[in-house]
């Protein structure tokens, strides 16, 4: 049994209050649009309007935390220099979100398509936080509308007639699998019932991976359609599939020590090591691989970011949090939004928590970047250590 009793019973007015509150709430999201700029279709076929470089799904592609650069516990305005949003005065986060901080998509101006600027000639992220893959399908074959917005395969149809999409990037399966109601378990569990999450975890994930998977599968039919619809042929665009990486690392990576409250109060990190261990080397791994089998099977590109955060996560012995005499850095701070809710109640929203922040999402368009020149076959993206985002790169799988 986990050996954090005596913090389990302490009186925490207000911090303990605000961290328990999260605990119970914590959601997984998306993000991310782009406009397109109307044009006429070519008759018969592909638009004749510029290239265009499409993202659907949820918030691990949407941009979801891009709001951030590193984390830091204090309650500066600003938050030592990690908040994008601070002006001076207040906080604004339709300065990263644009109009979409008010729906709760929260597509940021950092996100993955807008990183990949050098794919196509417009960034098009149709992507929006809490996204099931329902939300990806035509409302004609049970799509479901998402924060007053359209499936996001009919969206796609018009971006299609209006553009010459060459590159659509999907991102999802997450939500189906219930990754919001994991994270807020494992942390209840740590806060609060002196247990583990990972078995009860484990089985949950085990009985929703047929459905997801499946789901994940019909959803990139829906995209083939829509582009068929649209007068494209297979070869004239790419399909990506990407999996997603894990915010927290392994026990033996974590700088702060189980007992005690450093790795909730300061790190954000409230994990167990033996939950820890799990969801980084068991449940995103597992994830992992049964994406990769879809793609293989419907004939997409996969991208697999299992390792790309691997030492910057939330909590890394390899990174640091920002102070007032040290700033945020692309090279030490770490590249994950940390379980947020305990700190200030001002530090953003909950549904930032454990998403790629500024720094991640500049790596995930690296990514994208470098995968877009490989005409073919599946890779994993990852990052060297000590530099940023120009460091990251592909392995084979």
């Amino acid at each position: 049994m986990p050996e954090n009793c005596s913090s389990i019973t302490r009186s925490t007015p207000g911090l303990g209050r605000r961290l328990l509150a999260a605990a119970f709430a914590l959601p997984l999201t998306v993000a991310g649009l782009a406009v397109a700029t109307p044009a006429s279709a070519a008759p018969g076929g592909v638009s004749a309007g510029p290239t265009a470089s499409v993202t659907l799904g949820d918030s691990y592609i949407s941009g979801e935390a891009g709001r951030w650069m590193g984390n830091a516990a204090g309650t500066t305005d600003g938050h030592n220099g990690t908040d994008r949003a601070w002006n001076g005065s207040s906080a604004d986060p339709s300065v990263v979100y644009g109009a979409t901080a008010a729906s709760g998509c929260d597509r940021s101006d950092v996100a993955e398509v807008v990183g990949a600027a050098t794919v196509a000639q417009s960034q098009i992220n149709l992507a929006c936080s809490g996204a099931v893959t329902a939300n990806i399908f035509r409302a004609a074959d049970g799509g479901q509308s998402l924060k007053g917005e359209a499936p996001q395969a009919d969206q796609l149809a018009t971006v299609a007639r209006q553009n010459n999409v060459k590159l659509i990037t999907l991102s999802i399966g997450g939500n189906d699998l219930g990754f919001g109601s994991i994270i807020s378990d494992c942390v209840q569990d740590y806060l609060i019932w002196n247990s583990y999450c990972h078995d009860s975890a484990q089985s949950s994930v085990d009985s929703k991976m047929p459905t997801a998977m499946a789901g994940v599968g019909k959803a990139i039919d829906e995209i083939r359609a829509v582009m068929a619809d649209a007068g494209y042929a297979p070869s004239d665009y790419r399909l990506v599939l990407q999996s997603y990486p894990s915010p927290i690392p392994r026990s033996a990576e974590m700088r702060y020590p189980e007992s005690g409250w450093s790795r909730s109060d300061t790190g954000g990190c409230p994990f167990w090591n033996a939950d820890a261990d799990w969801a980084r080397d068991s449940m995103v791994p597992q994830i992992s691989k049964a994406l990769a089998g879809v793609a293989a099977t419907k004939g997409a590109q996969f991208l697999d970011l299992s390792d790309m955060l691997q030492g910057r996560e939330v909590c890394s012995t390899a990174t640091q949090q920002p102070t007032a005499s040290s700033a945020p850095s692309a090279t030490s701070s770490e590249w994950a939004r940390f379980v947020d809710g305990g700190f200030n109640t001002t530090q953003g929203v909950l549904q930032e928590s454990m998403h790629p922040n500024y720094y991640g999402q500049l790596a995930l368009g690296r990514c994208l970047t470098l995968l877009w020149g490989q005409s073919s076959g599946d890779y994993a993206c990852r990052n060297t250590a000590g530099q940023d985002a120009s460091g990251m790169y592909l392995a084979a799988r």
